[in-house]
């Protein structure tokens, strides 16, 4: 039986580590990522006869490895690709969680928002059209409320079927000024002749002209691993090529 790999994501604060608690119950365990001091937590459940293993990533408001926190999420969607990322946003602060959201977006297809602490919305009278914003973000979208348990049937039936392969995606892509979209068509041909298009091509080359060096790090890093896996793999250098 297939075992699919779930990422949460989100801010702090946005009941993340609730739903994470509610969907792995007693079937999770915490450990330390690799080289870092950050709190692994790991957790596996099953879903219409499926076993999904479930990663909770560090709470943070982006993903430009400006902390170790940010680094970690950012390399798990990255270089793990989980087959769903859950994006978990706070439903009473839709327009500040929505910066993470477009971060994420960027970076893989396979994405799904998930509108929490609806009960605290509704309270404040806040009324949400998910079918709207699921159209403009180009990705499910589904109201779910952690703490008293409802809406979490029908977003793991979602899910499940983007795991499998069953939701057609379509992201929504941030448009940057002329000037840097010129840059990233110019820069764009030259990632991909390095890293081929296992990795998303746009999205990095965003991070470069930012002077990212950290994903120069990660990607390096990775590279080097998977020559020792793989033996006679060509290592490069990201940095000294771009």
């Amino acid at each position: 039986m297939s075992v699919y790999r779930i990422a949460l994501a989100g801010n702090p604060n946005t009941g993340k580590s609730t739903l994470f608690n509610l969907l792995t119950g007693l079937r999770q365990h915490t450990g330390n990522w690799p080289g870092k001091t950050v709190i692994r937590a790991e957790g596996e459940f099953t879903h219409n006869d499926t076993e999904y293993t479930t990663v909770d990533l560090p709470g943070t408001y982006s993903l430009y490895s400006n902390s170790v926190d940010e680094e970690v999420a950012r390399d798990y969607i990255i270089f793990d690709k989980p087959d769903v990322t859950l994006v978990v946003l706070d439903a009473t602060s839709l327009e500040r969680n929505l910066n993470l959201a477009l971060q994420v977006m960027e970076m893989t297809d396979h994405v799904v928002v998930c509108l929490n602490l609806m009960d605290e919305a509704q309270k404040k009278g806040i009324k949400i059209d998910s079918e709207m914003l699921s159209k403009k973000l180009g990705t499910p979208v589904v109201k779910v409320s952690a703490r008293n348990k409802t809406g979490i049937k029908e977003l793991l039936d979602i899910v499940d079927e983007m795991a499998k392969g069953n939701v057609p995606t379509n992201p929504y892509r941030m448009t940057y000024s002329d000037d840097i979209e010129a840059k990233i068509e110019e820069l764009a041909p030259k990632v991909r002749q390095m890293i081929g298009d296992e990795f998303p091509i746009r999205w990095i080359s965003l991070r470069l002209l930012d002077g990212d060096e950290r994903i120069l790090n990660s990607l390096n890093t990775y590279f080097q691993k998977k020559k020792k896996r793989k033996g006679g793999y060509n290592n490069v250098s990201i940095k000294a090529t771009i």
